[in-house]
């Protein structure tokens, strides 16, 4: 029998927090064949994605200047800290994940003379809220970034189409998947969501009694969620509804306040980080994705396999998961009417709801397997 050397593997990504990008991270390094990759994920913060793979085993690398803020200094530490581990380590393939990371350390891959770089594009930043220079730079930087990859991965369609004709050739497609959970039951995850929103405002007990729809979000609280149209929508609703936002972030007060000054402080609740969140997406009747930028959101993978009907806008790789009226109803991006609308919709058709919710979860098991994910990923570490 003849032993075959294992190939060093590190996996990096800026920052360490639990969301899209970093789900994904957790993913692939879990998975890899510990027989064939010894893998290594290196990353800033000791943040949530740190704990869980320490957990799961996977070796870690903690990077001094990584951060996702823009700062010179910083930017150039980093670059000479990735050079200096790269050359230290010899890893035979880097696979990078966010803008800052791929950009930096494809750079720092190349100088290292490191033999194959991978970067997976979970969205491009000129799609964020940005001026025309600042979107004109980040363009740049991605087609850098390309071609200083050896093979890029987009996780949707229009992620790659976005990115211009001269440097698609170098991209390949590898939708999101989403690995298996158990998920809690409606009457034990609403519980515990009950207790987090009691702590936050005792006063929201009387809603919780009543018959209400609960309507939940999965999101981190910045811009490109827009977590406010949702919020205004929900403001204009009639009918007995709370929404949950299970997620952190900068614009925690800013929404809040927004709440407030609508009259909808004792429907909204900001119950901030849970641990392990989708397992308690059972505890909504209807989901809420009001993003104005996404590439291939988990959020909506997790709902559907839980058989949840979802309003959602219609932008970036969505219609890719959510079918118009047929997987669940999309509504245009930075609008409020459209949203409460598809809500009350949802709320008056539960045989509809149903419906969406139980097409989607087909969908979900046969397209976006992490399987398929994790499998192609490896194919090309491969080559």
């Amino acid at each position: 029998m003849i032993n075959v050397a294992k190939k060093k593997l590190f996996i990096c990504i800026t920052k360490s927090n639990w969301g899209g990008a970093q789900k994904y991270v957790f993913d692939i390094a879990t998975s890899t064949p510990r027989d064939q990759f010894d893998t290594t994920v290196l990353l800033g913060g000791n943040g949530d994605l740190k704990r869980k793979l320490d957990e799961a085993g996977v070796k870690t690398i903690l990077l001094e200047n990584s951060q996702r803020d823009i700062n010179t200094k910083k930017e150039f530490g980093l670059l000479f800290e990735l050079i200096k581990i790269f050359k230290k380590e010899k890893p035979d393939i880097i696979h990078l994940n966010s803008s800052k990371m791929g950009f930096t350390g494809a750079i720092a891959g190349r100088i290292a003379g490191i033999k194959k770089i991978i970067f997976t594009a979970h969205g491009w930043a000129f799609n964020e809220n940005r001026n025309f220079f600042s979107k004109c730079f980040f363009r740049i930087l991605h087609n850098l970034t390309i071609m200083l990859c050896d093979n890029t991965i987009a996780v949707s369609e229009i992620t790659k189409n976005q990115i211009g004709k001269m440097f698609r050739k170098k991209i390949v497609v590898i939708r999101n998947g989403l690995r298996e959970t158990e998920l809690k039951d409606r009457d034990t995850a609403q519980k515990f969501l009950s207790e987090k929103i009691l702590q936050q405002n005792y006063k929201a007990e009387k809603v919780l009694a009543e018959k209400t729809t609960w309507i939940g979000t999965l999101s981190e609280l910045h811009t490109t969620k827009g977590l406010n149209y949702a919020i205004e929508a929900i403001s204009k609703i009639q009918s007995n509804v709370i929404f949950v936002v299970m997620g952190e972030g900068e614009k925690r007060k800013e929404l809040e306040e927004q709440a407030v000054k609508l009259g909808a402080g004792n429907k909204v609740f900001l119950i901030g980080h849970i641990d392990c969140a989708s397992t308690y997406l059972k505890a909504f009747d209807i989901i809420t994705l009001s993003s104005i930028t996404e590439a291939l959101p988990y959020m909506l993978l997790e709902a559907g396999y839980a058989s949840l009907p979802i309003v959602a806008s219609n932008v970036g790789g969505i219609p890719e998961i959510i079918e118009n009226q047929k997987t669940g109803m999309l509504v245009s991006p930075r609008n409020s009417e459209e949203i409460k609308s598809a809500i009350e919709y949802l709320i008056k058709k539960p045989e509809k709801a149903r419906f969406f919710g139980d097409s989607l979860k087909a969908k979900i098991s046969k397209d976006f397997t992490q399987k398929a994910m994790v499998e192609k990923t490896f194919a090309l570490y491969r080559k």
